[in-house]
């Protein structure tokens, strides 16, 4: 039997949309109702989770390889930006979070990051608030890591840094 071609192979990272970052272990074919099924088996390390998606269903879920560094910039860039604060109720607010950051693009996530965060100085934030916030900036840590060197850590300072330089402080 000849092996299929496919978008992605084992040792590729990829970002599943409700996920963020993973990496493919393997591609296995299963038997599922009696039909044989190909499954890229994607290991999610830092959440002890192995997830399995059908070859042919990967594009339909939203499954795709790791951002391009033009990108990461222009998150940095959307990092930088003014937050957007919509006036709607918290509720409506924290779906569209919400739905941002299961989109699985980067630049709607790096968009609750920057409208999220909040300088040491400005109010505090919800426990609902704090909690999105975290995941959207889990997520963009991750994929920014994955693109660049691997580390995490540097990521994550990367990314706080950028926050932290575009608050102007009040006269």
């Amino acid at each position: 039997m000849a092996k299929k071609k496919y978008d992605y192979n084992p040792n590729d990272f990829v970002v599943y949309p409700a996920h963020g970052v993973g990496k493919i272990v393997s591609i296995e074919t299963q038997e599922v109702a009696g039909f044989e099924l190909e499954m890229f088996v994607i290991a999610f390390e830092k959440d002890k989770m192995t997830l399995k998606v059908p070859t042919n269903k990967a594009e339909e879920v939203g499954m795709r390889a790791l951002s391009s560094a033009d990108v990461v910039a222009d998150c940095m860039k959307t990092l930088k930006g003014k937050a957007k604060v919509k006036k709607a109720m918290w509720s409506r607010r924290a779906q569209e979070y919400e739905q941002k950051i299961n989109s699985g693009d980067l630049i709607a996530i790096a968009e609750v990051v920057r409208d999220l965060h909040r300088a040491d100085d400005q109010r505090e934030q919800s426990y609902s608030e704090r909690q999105l916030y975290e995941a959207a900036l889990e997520r963009l840590t991750r994929e920014f890591a994955a693109v660049g060197n691997g580390n995490e850590v540097d990521a994550g300072l990367q990314i706080t840094d950028t926050l932290a330089s575009r608050v102007v402080p009040a006269a």
